[in-house]
């Protein structure tokens, strides 16, 4: 479950996860759960900070501040990230991966592809 190690500020701060998924829905991304914006909080926002020691206030200011396109994008960063430890990923071996996700006009550029690491 999403709250394990932290059960009890993931009750304090349900409301605005809540809140936040309503928002989400208005804007068209009904698939994003309260479970999936705490994993978010705690990978991403809160994963250098001490959540025994984080203030609620500043806990649902950091949830409400979360921006649909940022929420978006890094999870399709994530999932690119878990595509390319795939080794079975469409049948590309690991340069031919980096290859298709080099910037437009820079395929077979191995400076570019390396960066993507």
């Amino acid at each position: 479950m999403a709250e394990e190690g932290f059960p009890d500020l993931f009750e304090q701060v349900r409301p605005a996860l809540s809140n936040k998924t309503d928002e989400f829905v208005f804007y068209g991304y009904g698939s994003v759960t309260e479970e999936d914006l705490w994993s978010y909080c705690l990978g991403k926002l809160w994963r250098k900070k001490d959540l025994h020691e984080l203030p609620v206030h500043e806990a649902v200011g950091d949830i409400l501040s979360i921006s649909p396109t940022r929420y978006m994008s890094h999870t399709q960063v994530e999932g690119f990230k878990k595509a390319a430890g795939n080794s079975s990923f469409g049948g590309l071996d690991e340069e031919e991966f980096r290859e298709l996700l080099a910037p437009k006009g820079r395929k077979g550029d191995r400076q570019t592809a390396q960066r993507l690491n």
